[in-house]
């Protein structure tokens, strides 16, 4: 098989972590290149569903699945989709569910996506092949949501100066490259330096979080895990982000600890017993060995918990995105009502 591009993170944390077993299922909800999958499958003989809503990544379940066969399932979905998936599949109560976060090296890496500040391209950042583009959010949305987008997704400081320079530089034209975006928040924060973060980082990031769902997909997917994973499956989380982390974190301390009574005024309830029981309280990061062969490893972030044998919510515990978060779901209807 050719060597895949992206190379998986804390891989080997992953599956110790998860300890694959001869016929056990398991879930990689964000299949990429395939790294995580092909290391369970080596590990022991049993079957992967691998899920990704990328279709870039066909190639590589190809070759996986030339090499293991019925071993590997695959499906192109989003992983907030992932009960209905396995159970499309046949596959119900898994012994493993794991979770690469953010974006992929092969997605930065490719100008053509419009991901990265780094290489000129569309403004584009779809994961998927269908929806709203950056460029069309760049240029149609208003400064209020600009700003939002930029301050909540991207923790941006001058979120708001860099949306009235991006306003500001669209009334002469549609701004539709990476590059074009990359000089006006330039403009603002000032030119990059060596050895420093690129000053586009925070908004790329935000606007591509935003364009795809990301948390609003990841908050889908712990819940599906939740419903899916059989008792003592393991569920393995890689994060790069703090939005990210924060989220998995706060999903995983509440439904591992026995929920409260709402009020000493109200009548006692009986306990909700906890969902998962924690492997450690404080991630896991990466070795400096492997920091050194991929810096990508340096922000990562491993949680792991195993699932008890309560039954799963039948709703999430309060809302987990970041205060202020703007949906993207409301402005996708927005924006086709105004453009129909």
């Amino acid at each position: 098989m050719s060597p895949a591009p992206h190379i998986a993170v804390l891989a080997q944390e992953v599956v110790a972590a998860l300890a694959p077993c001869e016929g056990g299922i398991y879930i990689d909800a964000t299949f990429g290149s395939g790294g995580y999958t092909k290391a369970v499958l080596q590990t022991a003989d049993c079957a992967v569903l691998a899920i990704d809503r990328d279709p870039h990544v066909f190639t590589f379940a190809q070759e996986l699945k030339a090499h293991y066969g019925d071993r590997l399932h695959f499906c192109a979905a989003c992983f907030g989709d992932m009960v209905e998936v396995a159970q499309n599949a046949g596959f119900d109560n898994v012994d493993g569910v794991m979770l690469d976060l953010g974006v992929s090296s092969m997605q930065l890496d490719d100008g053509t996506r419009g991901f990265s500040f780094m290489r000129d391209g569309p403004l584009d950042m779809r994961m998927g092949e269908e929806g709203l583009t950056a460029q069309d959010l760049v240029n149609d949305a208003n400064m209020d949501l600009l700003a939002t987008i930029i301050a909540v997704y991207g923790e941006e400081r001058r979120a708001r100066a860099i949306a009235r320079a991006i306003i500001h530089r669209r009334e002469q034209g549609d701004i539709t490259r990476t590059h074009e975006l990359s000089d006006i928040i330039c403009s603002i924060l000032g030119q990059p330096r060596p050895r420093e973060t690129h000053p586009a980082t925070r908004t790329f990031q935000a606007l591509r979080i935003y364009l795809n769902d990301e948390l609003g997909e990841l908050l889908k997917a712990l819940t599906n895990a939740e419903q899916i994973l059989k008792e003592g499956g393991t569920l393995a989380v890689v994060t790069f982000h703090s939005l990210e982390d924060r989220m998995v974190k706060q999903f995983l301390t509440a439904r591992s600890a026995y929920a409260p009574r709402p009020s000493r005024h109200l009548p006692e309830a009986e306990e909700v017993a906890p969902r998962f029981v924690l492997k450690k309280r404080k991630p896991i990061s990466a070795q400096q060995t492997e920091i050194d062969n991929n810096p990508r490893a340096r922000s990562a972030r491993l949680r792991v918990a195993h699932r008890t044998n309560a039954p799963a919510y039948d709703e999430t515990i309060g809302d987990l995105m970041p205060n202020r978060a703007p949906r993207i779901q409301d402005y996708r209807q927005d924006y086709m009502e105004a453009t129909s």
